[in-house]
């Protein structure tokens, strides 16, 4: 599947629209399982729906002029496209609705608390996110990768150009250092 999905990314590159079409099809259940987890659910209520969060994050990828190299790219812009799908919805939710409950996200891959699933609230994850990234961008965003996109350690550690064992430090000293931002 990496080598089809590789293969239908260069196509579109190229100009093949079918292609485009064929990749979306491959990737979107995968897409919105990762959607439907980090988003969890704020007392069985949600304000934005899995479905939603992977559409707008489709839209804005195929709006940007993006040079695609392989699946673990296509993943890792993904990610990135629903954060800030997800951040861009907590501020209009914030802005419409000045006291209302925060949008919630659940990082069920960051294992902050023994392996329980916990909800941030967005904007605050965000910014320790930017915080984090100041401090050590390439543990930001492989925090990014891997809980917002779901990525593999080694599909991060092809994008970042760096090694597993590398990955998995980053990733170690992020959940460190989240978990003592957000607790």
């Amino acid at each position: 599947m990496s080598e089809d999905l590789t293969r239908l990314l260069h196509d579109w590159r190229g100009g093949d629209v079918a292609s485009r079409d064929r990749l979306f099809a491959l990737v979107y259940d995968t897409l919105r399982g990762m959607a439907a987890v980090r988003l969890g659910a704020r007392n069985g209520q949600r304000t934005l729906q899995p479905t939603s969060l992977v559409n707008e994050a489709l839209i804005r990828l195929i709006g940007g002029e993006v040079e695609w190299q392989d699946r673990a790219h296509f993943y890792a812009l993904a990610a990135l496209k629903m954060r800030a799908v997800l951040v861009d919805q907590a501020r209009a939710q914030a802005a419409a609705k000045r006291g209302a409950r925060p949008v919630m996200l659940t990082l069920s891959h960051a294992d902050l608390h023994g392996g329980q699933t916990v909800g941030f609230d967005v904007l605050a994850l965000h910014d320790a996110l930017e915080r984090l990234a100041e401090r050590d961008q390439r543990s930001a965003r492989a925090v990014e990768m891997a809980y917002f996109g779901g990525m593999e350690q080694s599909e991060i550690a092809c994008v970042l150009e760096v090694s597993v064992p590398t990955v998995e430090r980053d990733l170690r000293f992020a959940r460190a250092w989240l978990g003592q931002q957000l607790g």
